[in-house]
């Protein structure tokens, strides 16, 4: 079978469309033929060695698929062939097939589709577990979101609305701008004068959580204009600067910042994250959350597609095609 393989840590453009060998199913292992692979940020970083796990090279990444299964190992007792489904791993998503473990395989419903499940799965995964969990976002709260426009940030949009709060959404352009606004933020904004234009956009108030994965001077706005008692969630770093925190600004403004590591979540509480996913497959049922799906691309172009997340040149989800 093809797929995308990286031989060693380097550019993007070292990864290759290649023949590897076909996954098996063994034990509680589940072969899925690939209809749609989800493509996500830690992807690019992961194969120039950037990322916080590095795997032995060779290794194929991807994280997200979803397709029909075509084998199951002999001690799989809830998943059957034929079945349409959604998996997330660490690795091995860019592929025409992939092997997951029974347990990281949840079946789809009727009427969601490949590419939306590949959404759901890290990008408003994240985000869901960012603001329930890690936020604790309450209704009626003020939402403020970073990256606006990107997947895991119209996913916060979206997410916080159905969670009852007031969102703004802060976005570099006027497409990711509209974007959005039509995932719902009650206030838009760019990222010029943040701090005041937060300030009064809460009524001098303060955001009472911040949902940051952009980083760098973004941050820093963010950080001054958190309100008494806030929750100031750290999701990443797209902006390619990690802040330095002056911790005063927590004691004196009464406010707290919270790491939000997704993956490590999903690994170290997988009965929370099976009810989260269940959560949000509902809302999606129910017309609450819906994924922005930007393109569906050949697998051969990953590396190009790649290019585009990290240079945060995308708007939505981008989807490859085996």
């Amino acid at each position: 079978m093809k797929a995308i393989v990286a031989r060693d840590y380097g550019p993007l453009d070292n990864l290759a469309y290649a023949d590897w060998p076909e996954p098996e199913a063994k034990g509680r292992m589940v072969v899925i033929q690939a209809e749609a692979i989800g493509v996500n940020f830690p992807d690019g970083l992961l194969v120039q060695g950037l990322y916080q796990m590095k795997p032995p090279v060779p290794f194929v990444p991807g994280m997200e698929v979803a397709g029909r299964v075509v084998a199951v190992g002999d001690e799989v007792g809830s998943i059957r062939v034929g079945e349409r489904v959604a998996a997330l791993g660490s690795l091995g998503g860019y592929a025409e097939k992939v092997a997951a473990p029974e347990g990281s395989v949840m079946p789809l419903p009727d009427g969601v589709t490949a590419a939306d499940a590949c959404a759901l799965l890290c990008g408003y995964g994240t985000s869901h577990y960012a603001l329930k969990q890690r936020g604790q976002l309450k209704p009626g709260e003020t939402l403020c979101v970073l990256g606006a426009g990107g997947l895991t940030g119209t996913a916060a949009v979206q997410i916080g609305k159905a969670m009852g709060a007031r969102v703004i959404g802060v976005a570099s352009s006027e497409e990711k701008r509209a974007i959005a606004k039509e995932a719902g933020a009650d206030v838009v904004l760019g990222y010029d004068n943040l701090k005041d234009a937060l300030k009064e956009a809460t009524g001098g108030k303060g955001v009472d959580v911040g949902y940051d994965p952009v980083g760098g001077e973004s941050f820093d706005a963010l950080s001054r204009s958190m309100g008494w008692g806030g929750r100031l969630l750290v999701i990443g770093f797209a902006s390619g600067t990690i802040p330095k925190f002056p911790v005063n600004l927590a004691l004196v403004k009464g406010f707290s910042v919270v790491g939000v590591f997704w993956g490590d979540f999903t690994r170290r509480e997988p009965a929370v994250y099976a009810e989260n996913m269940r959560e949000l497959i509902g809302w999606y049922m129910a017309g609450k959350v819906k994924p922005v799906i930007e393109g569906e691309y050949p697998l051969a172009d990953a590396a190009a597609v790649l290019a585009r997340v990290l240079n945060r040149g995308s708007a939505g989800k981008i989807i490859l095609k085996p």
